[in-house]
């Protein structure tokens, strides 16, 4: 086999073995992305962001958006508005949001919470609260001791609490007669709500004080990747079938970029001169000895290769040419060429020039005498002078292998 042959088949072998074929890979514009300013909440299949990845890396009504203020991830739900999602946990499959403004109960109390025509749903249901207004002239004593005071409703002049309505009505609050006769103005009541159960125990845990801003804990169902995010594979579209799928992990099939470079260094390429010095050797063993060189063919090749060497001018030759002695004037025939080509230095008094008869181009003596030593051209215009009355060391050569090769026929 020739040699070029077995290095493109080592070549492709090679290749093959360092970056091998996956089976059904994720697509590659599929990675995990996240908003500029939110990169504590990494978002993958099934959710995507709008305007960073393709379609075809979410599945259908679980867009992300990043909020055009404050470039932090966001969720649009039909009827109820945008949320900030607050942290998303892919092996449960529970998504937490809380309000943009982060006072939850107000945006239940203006706008119901939806989630109709969507995939989610409450992780633990919800709950109905009363909204009671108490001014500071009103009585507090007479709520249950379930009330929990809401700060982002709250003010210095008034407190809004939250009740479990169940637990409202059951008191029944009446305005009792205080040791004065005088019967205590009731707080008034602004509002029955369906509060998510994730935001009631905030509030449950919480009683007597204020309320910590907790989320809503939203859970999906389908696509289900549950079992994928337990094996630490990849969820996503199978673009074949059409159908969700586990993928094995990028880590698990394909080495870093360094690392590939690594190996290439390392072991490719000393690899690849052994391969070609291996199949140097065997070709020339097997195919080496179908011609042998005569004595005589030997000799004849050795005299052309030493008829090319071209070599400079002799020192007769050199001696030839004109040489001045610059004087205090430093006037020479051209007025710009005060300066040697060769050593780039200007003429300077009492120094000796040496002029190329067929160009009349100037150099110091010492510089043009070991150019042409080495090269029988001009260095400004490459013109050859003409030898007439001396050889050159390259013509004496020739002549000599000419002579030679005539003896030889």
């Amino acid at each position: 086999m020739p040699p070029l042959q077995i290095f493109f088949s080592f070549s492709l072998f090679f290749l093959f073995l360092l970056f091998p074929q996956r089976a059904r890979a994720a697509p590659p514009d599929c990675s995990i992305s996240s908003c500029p300013n939110d990169p504590r909440v990494p978002v993958k299949f099934p959710f995507r962001l709008r305007r960073i990845q393709l379609s075809v890396c979410g599945y259908p009504g679980f867009d992300l958006s990043c909020n055009n203020r404050t470039q932090l991830t966001t969720l649009t739900l039909p009827g109820s508005g945008a949320f900030l999602v607050k942290r998303i946990d892919y092996r449960s499959q529970t998504l937490w949001i809380d309000d943009r403004n982060s006072c939850l109960p107000k945006r239940l109390l203006s706008h119901p919470f939806n989630l109709h025509d969507t995939p989610f749903s409450v992780v633990a249901g919800s709950k109905n609260y009363t909204f009671l207004n108490c001014s500071s002239s009103q009585s507090t004593s007479t709520l249950p001791a379930t009330a929990t005071s809401i700060s982002c409703l709250s003010d210095e002049g008034y407190k809004v609490y939250a009740v479990p309505t169940s637990a409202y009505y059951a008191s029944a609050p009446a305005a009792a007669p205080s040791s004065t006769g005088s019967t205590p103005e009731l707080c008034s009541v602004i509002s029955t709500a369906l509060v998510p159960r994730g935001v009631t125990y905030e509030w449950e845990v919480n009683m007597g004080g204020e309320v910590s801003r907790g989320g809503v804990a939203l859970g999906w169902s389908q696509p289900d990747c549950r079992e994928c995010e337990a094996t630490n594979k990849s969820c996503g579209f199978d673009t074949d079938t059409s159908q969700i799928m586990c993928y094995k992990s990028k880590k698990s099939h394909v080495l870093p970029r360094s690392a590939k470079y690594g190996i290439i260094i390392g072991v490719g390429i000393p690899g690849l001169l052994f391969i070609i010095g291996i199949a140097n050797y065997i070709y020339s063993r097997i195919f080496g000895r179908r011609h042998q060189p005569s004595t005589d063919e030997l000799s004849t090749s050795t005299a052309l290769q030493s008829a090319n060497v071209v070599v400079g001018l002799d020192a007769p030759t050199i001696e030839s040419y004109p040489k001045t002695l610059l004087g205090e004037s430093r006037r020479l025939p051209r007025a710009n060429d005060n300066t040697c080509s060769i050593c780039l230095g200007e003429y300077q008094p009492k120094e000796a020039l040496r002029t190329i008869p067929e160009c009349n181009h100037y150099f110091h003596a010492n510089c043009i005498d070991e150019w042409l030593k080495l090269n029988s051209s001009c260095p400004v215009c490459r013109k050859s002078p003409e030898v007439s009355s001396h050889v050159t060391p390259s013509s004496s050569v020739s002549s000599s292998t000419s002579s030679s090769l005539a003896s030889v026929q």
